[in-house]
Order: structure tokens, then C-alpha cells, then sequence
């Protein structure tokens, strides 16, 4: 995704999510009931972040500094309005608490990735010994057989 849609893609996200906490955090009973749109503002918020920090190295790829600060800075803004409602609805802490867990979460997310591809990594080695193994086996087979015919034919005094 190109980080101009990466930014825009954010941004949507971000205002989503403001507006829908906004308009149910009075009538929800339980956190769950908005944690899509809690996670929605946080992905959004992450998403503007990652654009802003990208490499922009790319003609017509780049925005210009005032408009990914004003972004980044709208969506911190946001940020910190959920964090003041979702704290004051469910008591002080919570948003904290949500952060954190989805900080936590994430990692596991990096670190069991990062475990499948060292265990397909693995098996891609040990495939690869065996597979070595086989073809030398093999050539080392063909190599006793050929000297075995070759030994018969001379000592048997040739082909003729």
C-alpha cells in the first residue's frame, strides 16, 4: 500500500472510531461492546505513525512535512479525547490497561510469527541435509557400480 493511502487509510480509521466510541460510550455496559472501535482508532493512529516515519525517499511518494505532523498530531488528539471518555466511563486506568494489553498481544503476535518462520527455516534445512544426503548416497552408489562393471570388464579382458 502506498503510504499516501497508508495516511488517508488512517485517518479514516481514526475518525470512525472517534465517532462511533463517541456516540455509544454512554449506552455500552461492557468495554467489549466498543473494542472494535477502540482497536480501529489504535490500528488507524499506528497506520498514520508508520506512514509518517516511512521511507519517502520515492518521488511522489512524500507529503510534505506540516501535513504528517498535523495528521500524526489530529490523531494523538483523538487519541488522548477516547483515552479521557473510555477512562471516565469505565474508570481511570482502563485505557491504559487496553493499551498495554494490545501491546502485549502485538509482541506475541511478532514473536509467533517469528517462531513459524524459524521452524519452516528448519525444516527447509533438514529437508535440503536429507535431500544432500540422498544424492550423495546415490552418486556414491552409482560410483561403486560403475568401478564394479568397470573392474569385470577389464579383468574379464574387455568388451570384444
Amino acid at each position: 500500500m502506498e503510504p499516501i493511502t497508508t495516511v488517508l487509510t488512517g485517518i479514516a480509521l481514526v475518525q470512525k472510531s472517534v465517532e462511533f466510541i463517541k456516540s455509544n460510550i454512554e449506552t455500552v455496559n461492557d468495554i467489549r461492546d466498543i473494542a472494535s472501535a477502540v482497536e480501529g482508532l489504535l490500528g488507524g493512529e499506528q497506520e498514520i505513525q508508520k506512514s509518517r516515519f516511512a521511507d519517502k525517499s520515492l518521488i511522489g511518494q512524500t507529503k510534505d512535512a506540516a501535513s504528517s505532523v498535523i495528521d500524526a498530531k489530529l490523531a494523538q488528539e483523538a487519541m488522548q479525547e477516547m483515552k479521557f471518555l473510555v477512562d471516565f466511563r469505565f474508570g481511570t486506568g482502563t485505557w491504559q490497561m487496553i493499551v498495554d494489553e494490545r501491546s502485549k498481544r502485538l509482541a506475541e503476535e511478532r514473536e509467533q510469527a517469528e517462531e513459524e518462520r524459524k521452524e519452516r527455516l528448519r525444516k527447509k534445512m533438514k529437508f535440503q541435509k536429507r535431500l544432500q544426503f540422498f544424492l550423495l548416497s546415490s552418486m556414491t552408489g552409482l560410483l561403486v557400480i560403475s568401478c564394479g562393471v568397470g573392474a569385470i570388464i577389464y579383468f574379464t579382458g574387455g568388451l570384444n
